[in-house]
């Protein structure tokens, strides 16, 4: 019974990932620029004053440097993993390594390729001669580079098919009537809490099943990228739960899958509410059909909110360190950004419970069946 739950929740994961995949490298041009760009106006209204001046540690900058996306993945010192950036222009596509944009001191250069190509507050774009940006090339510029997000993205999924197919292969060779051993005793219980206090009592015992594969990928990947994102070195180190198209690709899929499924019940009650005079029911159907989107839409916005603000809190309270640059400072920002820490382990797990439970509820919603009113019987 096991061994068909994680062989449907490996075909769901590969799915699902592929699609994630694809829309975070082409969200990343426009959408993940944005958002750090509005961390940056929030953060810049805390920053000291004296820390802002002329040589002084800028905790603006450092902050985003740890939480926006980038084309390279830090290790130590001037040692990075470089990653591929992938074009597409009037030319056909065009690969080479994100190095190119780097010379021997580390500073920004200009790559000629099919075009001259320069890294532009994280984005490629295309520049003339004079070393000026082209904004008409630019916009024809196809950008699906394989940044440190997606590359973290290839690592979670990579850790999730590892323990999976460890535990399937152990129930495999001993069967579900033995006591668990190994992965087995950390993955069974995980497993049994979402059936049993997420999936069961949210959509009902007889259609938890064909949605618990969903609910899983859902959970482990999240998860597993909360997690990650918390290790300040490879292969951790990634803000890949912080980043909006991530976790606007996770709604769509809730989306589609919540809709998909919903039974005639469902729909009833959002076009045409029962028991509800017929005026009241053309003024409810516009509101309760802009709830089907506001639905998936705070799914997206809770794991994304939440997640960066764990980052930016911790960032931020090792920065006074840098600011202040005495051991009293350090005395105070070391104990609070430790404490800080460990409630995001507790916030790393609670944001993939959250989204689930949800998720459960919503699709629990969408398949609800009608209860017919039924007179009482004659007593004797």
């Amino acid at each position: 019974m096991y061994l068909n739950r994680f062989k449907s929740l490996l075909v769901v994961s590969l799915s699902l990932v592929a699609i994630l995949f694809s829309t975070v490298v082409m969200a990343n041009e426009n959408v993940v620029v944005a958002d750090t760009n509005q961390v940056a106006a929030a953060t810049e209204a805390a920053v000291p004053h004296a820390a802002k001046e002329e040589g002084e540690f800028n905790v603006t900058e450092t902050i985003l440097e740890h939480i926006k996306d980038d084309h390279s993945w830090h290790l130590w010192g001037h040692n990075s993993i470089y990653l591929p950036v992938i074009l597409h222009t009037s030319k056909g596509f065009e690969v080479f390594s994100s190095e190119k944009f780097m010379n021997e001191h580390h500073e920004p250069v200009v790559y000629h390729g099919n075009f001259d190509y320069k890294l532009v507050e994280g984005k490629t774009k295309v520049v003339n001669a004079a070393g000026e940006v082209d904004e008409e090339a630019s916009k024809q510029l196809l950008d699906i580079s394989i940044t440190k997000n997606v590359a973290s993205l290839f690592v979670s999924v990579l850790i999730i098919l590892i323990v999976i197919l460890s535990a399937a292969n152990a129930y495999k060779k001993t069967g579900v009537t033995t006591a668990p051993k190994g992965i087995q005793s950390l993955m069974e219980p995980i497993v049994l809490f979402v059936r049993d206090e997420l999936a069961i009592p949210n959509i009902g015992k007889k259609k938890y099943a064909k949605f618990m594969p969903f609910l899983l990928t859902v959970f482990f990947l999240i998860l597993t990228n909360n997690f990650l994102g918390l290790i300040p070195f490879f292969p951790g180190g990634a803000n890949v739960s912080g980043n909006i198209a991530f976790t606007m690709m996770l709604a769509v899929c809730v989306f589609i899958v919540v809709n998909l499924s919903a039974n005639k019940n469902y729909w009833e009650h959002i076009f045409w509410m029962p028991g509800m005079h017929w005026s009241m029911k053309l003024f409810l159907a516009p509101i309760e059909l802009i709830g089907v989107f506001t639905k998936p839409i705070s799914l997206m916005i809770r794991l994304f909110a939440n997640i960066t603000a764990g980052h930016i809190l911790v960032l931020s309270l090792i920065c006074i360190i840098f600011i202040f640059k005495t051991v009293f400072a350090s005395a105070i920002a070391v104990p609070f950004a430790v404490f800080i820490g460990v409630i995001e382990l507790l916030v790393a797990f609670l944001q993939a419970y959250i989204f689930t439970m949800l998720t459960a509820m919503y699709i629990g919603m969408a398949n609800e069946e009608h209860h017919h009113d039924h007179k009482d019987e004659a007593h004797h």
